[in-house]
């Protein structure tokens, strides 16, 4: 229970169908800052309104400190990405750490038979066991955050809301009486609401703003920037500097090592072929090597588009061949892999090529 609407109606769903129901919050930081603030989640005022919900509902509610472990596996693992010039996702590394292995088991340690949550994905049943697949109302689907949930995990998963529009959700929000039900959306990385994750990163990484050469692809340096932490691979805005022929401009490379930018023009960018490790897996495992026709996302908001997989279920890599070349892939980013709505797995984008 996050304090937000979603978890909060999946609870309130769950108490109506008779289930014994435990309410679990996570406090994962204590800034200050974040307190009052409406669009973050898990500290501060969002605890107090899990709290009125469960109250509300005459639920035991547990708030679980997992302040050192988040910092641990997604705070420290957001500045690290950042510091190799990769584009992090946070909510994919608190899903498959925090929420989905240490909540887990407390939910274990408590007694629970499952542990259900306010994701707006849905768990269907298969041949061969449970499957991931993706909401039903596709403007709120969250699939792509959870590419990482494993077989075991999702066994023990249920998402009550998947299956809803948001509007229904608020409605059973209202419904129930809850407070919360005219809540704002969560809509910032949690932990920095205020949008400043450079500031972040050098201040637990000192010196990560150090300057450097912005420089076209041709090798003509074209000016200076303040850290390449403020650029990510695909960026066309706020570069700070113009092509001579007037033509826009957009990240190509970001390397910390050299402390350079490299820009071009958006053809530059083209890559057919994109890497990943760490591979999820979550469709049958013939035979260690396969291929398969599938659609793929290698960012949240894009629809799936057509490639061919190529996995090693070994190393636990997969080589992935897009149907037709995407622009602005990012290193730290993941690649998902879809059959229609199904999620077939994925894994973190660690290389491309053209």
């Amino acid at each position: 229970m996050s304090g937000g609407v979603d978890s909060s109606v999946t609870a309130a769903l769950m108490v109506e169908a008779g289930y014994e129901v435990i309410g679990m919050t996570m406090q994962l930081y204590d800034h200050g800052f974040v307190v009052e603030k409406t669009k973050a989640c898990c500290a501060g005022i969002d605890i107090y309104d899990a709290r009125q919900v469960a109250e509300r509902l005459g639920i035991r509610h547990y708030v679980l400190d997992y302040e050192s472990r988040f910092k641990e596996a997604v705070i420290d693992d957001f500045v690290e990405s950042y510091t190799k010039g990769h584009t992090p996702i946070p909510c994919v590394q608190c899903n498959q750490t925090v929420k989905f292995v240490d909540m887990l088991t407390a939910a274990k340690n408590l007694g629970a038979a499952a542990l259900v949550t306010g994701h707006y994905v849905r768990r269907l049943e298969g041949m061969d066991g449970p499957e991931l697949h993706r909401g039903a109302d596709l403007r709120r689907d969250q699939s792509y955050f959870l590419f990482s949930t494993t077989k075991e995990q999702l066994s023990l998963l249920h998402f009550p809301v998947g299956g809803m529009d948001k509007d229904t959700t608020r409605a059973h929000a209202h419904r129930f009486g809850l407070e919360v039900a005219d809540k704002p959306d969560s809509q910032d990385i949690c932990f920095i609401p205020d949008g400043d994750y450079a500031s972040l990163v050098e201040k637990l990484r000192p010196g990560t703003l150090e300057g450097g050469d912005i420089v076209h692809t041709n090798g003509q340096i074209l000016g200076q920037h303040t850290g390449t932490i403020n650029y990510t691979v695909g960026q066309r805005r706020g570069i700070g500097v113009s092509s001579p022929d007037g033509a826009p401009l957009y990240v190509v490379e970001v390397d910390p090592q050299s402390h350079r930018v490299v820009v071009g023009p958006k053809e530059t960018l083209a890559r057919s072929f994109v890497f990943v490790n760490a591979l999820n897996w979550l469709g049958c495992e013939e035979s260690t090597e396969q291929e398969h026709a599938l659609m793929v996302k290698i960012r949240s908001a894009q629809t799936p588009v057509p490639a061919k997989v190529a996995l090693d279920l070994t190393s636990r890599t997969a080589t992935i061949h897009l149907e037709t070349p995407e622009y602005g892939i990012a290193c730290g980013q993941a690649c998902v892999f879809y059959d229609g709505d199904r999620v077939m797995g994925g894994g973190w984008i660690m290389g491309t090529a053209r």
